[in-house]
Order: structure tokens, then sequence, then C-alpha cells
């Protein structure tokens, strides 16, 4: 008798063993699992080369590293129209300052802040009109205002390092390229007016008298 069941726990000992070899045995192209799929046939694979650079156009546009994060933004002297202000401004700007006729930038009204808290001279230098300047004095270049907006938008500056805030330029592949806040906001205006759509639908103001 237990010949016998040596004979059959070997039998089944076999069958087992010739299942398992045979379960793992698989023709090309044929695999377990999803994972074997990517892990055999992924060895060889070198990548596709997928770049927005071809999108980014004619823009102009400077390397920044903010943080863990370094992308292009676009560079914005040479979009100012009466850039560099010193061939205007060569005195300090204390020096210049005429009470009487029409104003240097009389077409330019601040709405940005409190008039108790913010003035032209909070941004810009009034030694060195090329600058801006920080709230503590610091220079601040003109491709870089974005740092003169972070002091006081400070979540709104965190979410644009990473991408979450602002335009991007081109698409979402390498190199990242994305728009400043000057680029979408008037600096002296940064509010945005509400605004009506593109297109006036006359039919459904009809359908809600």
């Amino acid at each position: 008798m237990k010949h016998s069941y040596k004979i059959i726990y070997y039998l089944l000992s076999v069958v087992f063993l010739m299942l398992l070899f045979s379960s793992c045995k698989h023709h090309e192209g044929e695999y377990h699992n999803v994972n074997d799929k990517i892990e055999a046939e992924g060895k060889h694979y070198q990548g596709v080369s997928v770049s927005s650079e071809a999108y980014i156009g004619d823009i102009k546009t400077i390397e920044v590293t903010e943080g863990e994060h370094t992308f292009l933004i676009p560079e914005r002297k040479t979009q100012i129209k009466s850039y560099a202000c010193t061939e205007c401004h060569s005195k300090p700007l204390d020096k210049m300052q005429n009470k009487e006729g029409k104003k240097a930038h009389w077409d330019i009204a601040l709405h940005h802040a409190n008039d108790n808290a913010m003035n032209c001279v909070t941004c810009h230098n009034g030694s060195n009109m090329d600058d801006l300047k920080s709230i503590t004095g610091n220079v601040i270049d003109f491709n870089k205002s974005y740092q003169l907006c972070s002091q006081c938008h400070n979540k709104q500056f965190e979410d644009w390092k990473g991408g979450a805030h602002g335009k991007r330029i081109g698409g979402w592949a390498p190199p990242r390229a994305s728009m400043t806040c000057v680029n979408c906001h008037n600096p002296h205006k940064p509010h945005f007016d509400s605004r009506w759509p593109a297109r006036y639908n006359t039919q459904k103001v009809k359908e809600r008298e």
C-alpha cells in the first residue's frame, strides 16, 4: 500500500513539474502578464526624442533657474519700446521731476495696490532706471521682473515655478518655456477686466426674456 502511495506521489510530482515548466514556455511575443511584456520588449528600446523647441517659434528666450526648476522665459528688454530707460532718464529721478508741462508717462495710471502701499518708485529704481528694485532695495533685472511680483504674490509664484500657473509656450515636452507675469498681466493694472464672450449669443438673450 505504501508502495502504491509513493508511485502516486511520484506521478503527481512529475505531472506538476511538467505543468509548471510547460506553463513557463511561451512562443515569441507571448507573455504571462503586461509587466513581463514591457520588460522583455523594452530591453532594447531607445526611446523617441520629443521636443517643443520647434514650436517656440521666433520668441527670444532666456534660461532661468528658480529653486529646483530650470526653464525658459521670453526675453523682455528687447520688447520694451523705450528701453534702455537711461536714454531719457540721464539723471536720477529726483533731479528730473518737472512740475510744469506734460508728464513723461502721462498715459500710465497705476491700478495695482493702495496708493499708500505702492507708487512708481516701489518697483522702479529712481537712481538707475534700467533696473527694477525689490522692496528691500535689491536690483532686479527687467528680464526677471517676476521676482518683483513674487514679493507679494508668493503662492502664484510657487505655482508658476512648478508649471501650474501661467501659460506654456510651445508644448509640454522639454524644453519647458513659460510666459512670465508681465506677459499676461499689465504690471500697472494686473486685474483682468470682465469681458463678453467673443461671439455674443443674441438667441440666448431672446430666450431668457
